[in-house]
């Protein structure tokens, strides 16, 4: 609402937050969510599952931990699945893979994408992801850990425990056109493409003070994270 604030009072209207979307919702111009029917997430093995490292944990900078998810794109030639590795402190999209299967390597060029995508030099950062069969397999845990990953896991069905990943996920379907049934894949990867670069640099956040994600992260002050990171010394 700050962000339209300018223009309104150029205009010289008056109108609060709860009366905008009163209004979006009475036109007919809030975004429509649907039900999720396509499950992407195999719990059901007998890998080790991590513990949950983010639930009690405060995010103070970028880089401190990734979240993950693979949510799915309808093609005229099949289902697709879109991998993502997202920054929880700053938001920005940090790696992302398409494919049409859930195979490992699905997860492991995202995760690839991230780490090198990587600005900073903050060591052990926390990944998180559901408890499905591609993160919780030895191939790509430990592909992580050599990586310097901490493996985190949800602990119960519940999206809210990845939540940020399910919210990146609805924000690149509903507000980027990946909802919609795509031509081919390589129209989706293209599109794909096109929404996380202008997700990451020009959509603002309300979570962020109306930043990007990249402006977000871009500020991170890389010298104040080494003052708190290391451990005092015990008497």
């Amino acid at each position: 609402m700050e962000y339209l604030q300018a223009d309104l009072i150029l205009q010289k209207i008056k109108l609060g937050r709860d009366e905008l979307f009163t209004l979006l919702r009475n036109n007919g111009l809030l975004v429509k969510k649907t039900k999720r029917f396509h499950i992407t997430t195999d719990s059901k093995h007998f890998f080790f599952k991590s513990p949950n490292l983010l639930k009690n944990t405060e995010i103070k900078h970028a880089e401190q931990a990734l979240v993950t998810d693979i949510t799915y794109i309808k093609t005229d030639e099949g289902h697709a699945y879109l991998a993502l590795a997202t920054d929880p402190y700053s938001k920005k999209i940090m790696g992302y893979h398409l494919d049409n299967n859930m195979k490992i390597d699905l997860v492991k060029k995202a995760l690839k994408m991230a780490h090198q995508n990587k600005r900073f030099s903050v060591k052990n950062t926390i990944h998180h992801s559901d408890r499905g069969i591609q993160y919780c397999c030895p191939d790509y845990s430990e592909y992580a850990e050599k990586l310097g990953y901490q493996l985190s896991t949800t602990q119960q069905y519940d999206p809210y425990e990845n939540a940020i990943a399910e919210r990146v996920n609805g924000i690149l379907k509903y507000e980027y056109g990946l909802k919609r049934t795509l031509p081919n894949l390589h129209t989706a990867q293209q599109m794909i493409a096109q929404a996380v670069e202008i997700y990451n640099h020009q959509r603002i956040h309300w979570s962020l003070g109306f930043k990007t994600p990249q402006q977000v992260h871009e500020a991170f002050d890389q010298h104040r994270y080494k003052s708190y990171a290391k451990t005092p010394k015990s008497a």
